[in-house]
């Protein structure tokens, strides 16, 4: 009964480890579970079950159940939304996500699934003003720093105007001229001599997360890896190499919970998904489950 229980918390928190920053976070993320009823909870959890191993009729099925015990769940809108999406239903997809957003609007992992599935009209403040809730600061703040992310500097400006001077808005500016200074060296001839081109931060990361990986040194790149992830929270590499540290110290448990999340944030890089898969077969080895092991490495393509 204890491992069962155990188990069921980390899917859980697989699905809120996001939002979860402290010990006391963590508590709120169980008292969601124990707050529901047995049978919500048969239902929650089936549906994890079945989207993990791709049964995505039944993960909806299951979490609609979910949604007819409590309408009002943003994160049953945000899970049907995921899995709407792996179904590629498409249209029902963002019907959810925009659910989920529009009861949580500080959300940035709601946020940032409607964006995706909104696809290039996302991108047009216009057009999102008439659909969430834009008046809510932190969204905006949120959709600035996504915007970033995505290298929309143009527009991330443009929105980074309407909001009242802060310590966010000073440090998003800076990111964003950093940014611009990189791109402009990248166009320009060949510095003089003497002269030091600007690193690009992001490939900086890379080079030196992929260095400490390669000294098996990974007690320092689960505290790089973390850092990264702060900077970068949408960036899948990152939550790969938090993985392969946690594997590496022998944290399976944890390795499951980022592997698992960063697999979400890929898009079509067959490559990334493939080492996903191998750090994942990794990880089940390590708890102890051959068959998930097995599983995760039937799925590798192209023999990579």
């Amino acid at each position: 009964m204890k491992r069962a229980k155990l188990i069921r918390i980390l899917l859980l928190l697989a699905v809120f480890l996001p939002l979860l920053v402290s010990a006391q976070e963590e508590e709120s993320a169980e008292v969601f579970l124990e707050e529901y009823t047995d049978e919500f909870q048969e239902y929650f959890f089936e549906a994890l079950k079945q989207k993990g191993i791709e049964n995505y009729d039944k993960a909806i099925n299951a979490l609609l159940r979910c949604k007819e015990m409590d309408p009002e769940s943003p994160v049953i809108d945000h899970e049907l939304a995921k899995t709407y999406r792996l179904n590629n239903q498409m249209g029902l997809a963002q019907e959810f996500a925009l659910d989920a957003l529009r009861k949580q609007p500080e959300n940035l992992w709601y946020l940032s699934t409607y964006l995706e599935l909104a696809g290039s009209r996302s991108l047009d403040l216009n057009v999102l003003k008439g659909q969430i809730p834009f008046e809510n600061t932190r969204l905006k703040e949120n959709l600035a720093s996504l915007l970033v992310e995505k290298g929309k500097f143009d527009i991330a400006s443009r929105l980074l105007k309407q909001l009242d001077q802060s310590e966010f808005k000073t440090r998003m500016e800076a990111r964003i001229a950093d940014s611009l200074a990189v791109e402009d060296n990248n166009m320009v001839p060949e510095p003089v001599e003497g002269e030091e081109e600007e690193p690009d931060p992001y490939q900086t990361r890379v080079s030196r997360l992929q260095d400490l990986m390669e000294k098996a040194n990974f007690g320092q790149l689960e505290a790089e890896a973390t850092d990264a992830l702060e900077a970068y929270p949408l960036q899948p590499f990152f939550y790969f190499m938090k993985g392969v540290a946690l594997n590496g110290l022998e944290r399976y448990e944890s390795a499951e919970e980022y592997l698992l999340m960063g697999l979400d944030f890929i898009a079509n890089d067959e490559e990334l998904t493939n080492k996903f898969y191998k750090e994942l077969a990794t990880t089940y080895q390590g708890l102890g489950d051959p068959d998930k092991a097995n599983m995760y490495l039937s799925r590798i393509k192209n023999g990579s």
